[in-house]
């Protein structure tokens, strides 16, 4: 009989055990007595907008900083590659300085344009969605970067190249652009070289900033340090990513 009554009360325990749990869980999921509340869809789009602001604001900062291009062997912008040949030929024939002038100035004309990527991507960021900003967070690590590489690289673009324009004439870039070129293309027998600095140079620093704007965004995405506000903290940490109706 004793045995009975213990296995009873076991069975008990265990039931007891298990309610609380699922009523733990419910209160958890519902919001109740403090748990996690739902987010709601203006905090989801809210939060994403934060961190992709955030993230902007970082990935501009590292590139305009000195030596964001030029010491940063992911965004370093080389000689065109449809100038390779020119790069070698003048090395060969004891140019090399005046490439390596080039080169410098090429990624110091990258770094001044990136100073206004900040403000581009900001206005960028305030025509999300609520429907791509639930797509973003229920996607991939770089989904927030592909949307922008997606519905807004032609503007941005558009937007850059008078920035680098005008950043390649202030640091000489062009004559040196233009040097290089007339060496090479006074050798007898060679191929005349024809580039479009500006539009290389504006596509090389746009692919830079997406590069570090995608690294922010994984990180932001997977370390909790990296959400410096309330709201990145409730969207990114929160367990069901589901808004309330």
């Amino acid at each position: 009989m004793k045995s009975v009554k213990l296995a009873g009360l076991l069975v008990t325990a265990l039931f007891v055990l298990s309610a609380c749990a699922e009523l733990q869980q419910f209160v958890e999921q519902s919001g109740i007595g403090g748990g996690e509340l739902p987010l709601s869809e203006a905090e989801v789009v809210s939060g994403l907008k934060d961190a992709l602001e955030v993230g902007a604001a970082r990935a501009a900062g590292t590139a305009s900083a000195q030596g964001g291009y030029l010491d940063n062997q992911l965004l370093f912008i080389a000689f065109p590659q449809e100038a390779r040949r020119v790069e070698n030929t003048l090395r060969d024939l004891g140019f090399g300085g005046l490439v390596d002038d080039f080169v410098t100035t090429l990624n110091r004309s990258a770094e001044e344009a990136a100073r206004s990527a900040a403000p581009v991507f900001r206005q960028a960021v305030q025509q999300m969605t609520i429907q791509d900003g639930f797509e973003i967070l229920r996607g991939p690590d770089n989904a927030a970067t592909e949307y922008f590489r997606r519905t807004t690289t032609a503007e941005l673009h558009n937007l850059f190249r008078p920035v680098i324009a005008q950043a390649l004439d202030n640091t000489l870039a062009t004559r040196y652009w233009n040097d290089i070129v007339q060496q090479y293309n006074r050798i007898p027998f060679v191929q005349p070289v024809i580039t479009d600095l500006t539009a290389y140079t504006t596509q090389r620093a746009t692919d830079g900033l997406f590069l570090l704007l995608e690294q922010e965004e994984k990180a932001i995405r997977q370390d909790p340090v990296k959400r410096t506000t309330d709201i990145l903290r409730r969207v990114f940490g929160h367990s069901s990513l589901q808004a309330a109706s």
